[in-house]
């Protein structure tokens, strides 16, 4: 059985429990325990490790609450020890009041380095909570998972995917698939043109399941042969960093970057925009930004008032906050919605203004409706620009795919492989072309308008237009007529 099939199997169980109602819940009961069994393989292999250099390992868990006592313990031939092991109301009980206060409980500790396993198991616990109501149910799902072997490199690989796609359903389930997950084609894309190299930093405000985090990980990892430990340490624990304002999608963001490699990501809890931008020195700005930030959404006041240009627009705040968090020499990609590149009133204006004068837009790559379905039909834009002084031209890239996307017809790396192989030469095409700073300032719309596209306006003498007007009058005239003939039959 594959893992997938494995993942499949305890989906269904878990939609026979009582305390289960839809994707959400049986993707984040699913994800705790597989984070566990996860775990307590990272801790073997880390005490394996620990015997073969002589030196000593202290494992985050204590012996009582690691997988291999508590969730499935084994006699010595390596089988279920039926014994020892809970099911029904003990295991419940067990895990609601002893295994699940003592996780909780990590984030509480004062002297625990935040940069910390043991603090990042805390961060992830404080939110979580067992809702599966049978114990028998649980058991089940234990059994299965305790197959799983996280040593392996292959099966990690795997469970990565995987785990992906629990997050996509329980995205699309949710109602809200554009504030938690962002097409992977989408953001894979964005990352190779961006190329984050070793010793950057890496932000996203607005980080939801991390797909823009993971990501970069996986462009670096492909680079691991070649880096020193210093550097590599400095992937794990210094690269990453986020805000992420609802505790659900950190959770699984946290759970995501983890079991995809990450052993101490910086993602914290909290609404970005409570930040006021004033106060942001050099020492928290970042090499390089990657964001899909929420859309469509309105500040109070008391928001607003943490930036110069205020506004209640989510995605104008976002954009000021991530203007103003890039390191100079920085670069930041950031997803938004049309009304952005179109609407030119005082904030927009504002804003965009600042971007073009103080900032090298340089990028804007349109995406098709229907990316973000069925969150969302809102026509979006990918932003690229860099804090290395104003605007010269931007170079628009219109993505247009042959059939109309829909949920089951998703965008897909191919969509955007063209956009990939023309970002450094900005070629223009059939669908890419420049356009000049001076042709943007004036009324500050950014929005695509692709040359190709647009059709010479036909200028006729005053009569013809008269002539043509007289025609469609008539025919408007004779249609009316005929439906009246019509109405008088009936």
């Amino acid at each position: 059985m594959s893992l997938q099939q494995k993942i499949d199997r305890i989906t269904d169980i878990l939609r026979r429990d009582d305390g289960i109602s839809g994707a959400m819940h049986y993707t984040e009961q699913t994800s705790w325990v597989l984070f566990l069994k996860f775990l307590d393989d990272y801790e073997s292999e880390k005490e394996d490790e620990a015997v073969l250099s002589g030196k000593d390992y202290q494992p985050v868990l204590d012996k009582e609450h690691r997988w291999g006592n508590w969730a499935c313990p084994k006699t010595s031939n390596g089988k279920l020890d039926i014994t020892k092991v809970r099911t029904g109301d003990d295991l419940t009980d067990y895990v609601n009041n002893e295994l699940f206060p003592y996780l909780k409980a990590f984030a509480t500790i004062t002297t625990a380095d935040p940069k910390s396993f043991t603090y990042k198991i805390g961060g992830i616990f404080q939110y979580l909570d067992n809702k599966v109501a049978s114990g028998h149910t649980l058991r089940e799902v234990l059994d299965i998972i305790d197959t799983l072997n996280f040593q392996s490199s292959d099966e990690m690989f795997e469970l990565s995917h995987v785990y992906e796609g629990l997050l996509q359903n329980m995205g699309d389930a949710g109602g809200y698939a554009g504030e938690f997950y962002t097409p992977r084609a989408v953001i894979r894309s964005i990352v190779n043109v961006i190329d984050p190299q070793p010793g950057q930093s890496i932000y996203d405000a607005a980080a939801g399941s991390c797909g823009f985090l993971v990501q970069a990980f996986e462009h670096l990892k492909a680079q691991k042969d070649k880096l020193n430990t210093d550097q590599w340490d400095f992937i794990q624990r210094d690269t990453f960093f986020g805000y992420e304002k609802t505790s659900l999608a950190y959770v699984m963001g946290m759970m995501n970057m983890i079991l995809h490699g990450i052993e101490s990501p910086n993602l914290y809890r909290g609404n970005t925009l409570t930040q006021n931008i004033r106060d942001i020195q050099e020492k928290d700005r970042y090499d390089i930004i990657l964001a899909n930030p929420p859309f469509g959404g309105k500040e109070k006041s008391q928001i607003q008032q943490n930036f110069p240009i205020q506004s209640n627009a989510t995605e104008l705040l976002f954009l000021q906050h991530f203007m103003k968090t890039l390191k100079v020499g920085g670069k930041a990609a950031i997803v938004v919605p049309e009304g952005v590149l179109f609407q030119t009133n005082s904030a927009f204006k504002q804003v965009k203004q600042e971007l073009l004068e103080n900032f090298n837009l340089h990028t804007i790559l349109s995406l098709p409706a229907g990316v973000f379905l069925p969150y969302s039909g809102v026509k979006t834009n990918v932003l690229f620009f860099e804090r290395s002084g104003g605007t010269s031209d931007v170079w628009y890239y219109e993505c247009e795919p042959e059939q109309k996307l829909t949920k089951n017809k998703p965008i897909t790396d191919g969509h955007l492989k063209e956009f990939v192989e023309l970002y450094a030469s900005r070629e223009t095409t059939e669908l890419s072309w420049t356009v000049p700073f001076s042709k943007l300032t004036e009324d500050y719309d950014l929005s695509a308008k692709n040359p190709a596209k647009q059709k010479d306006a036909e200028h006729l003498a005053p009569s013809d237009i008269l002539k043509q007007i007289r025609t469609k009058e008539k025919l408007v005239s004779g249609l009316l007529d005929e439906i009246e003939s019509l109405l008088v039959e009936k």
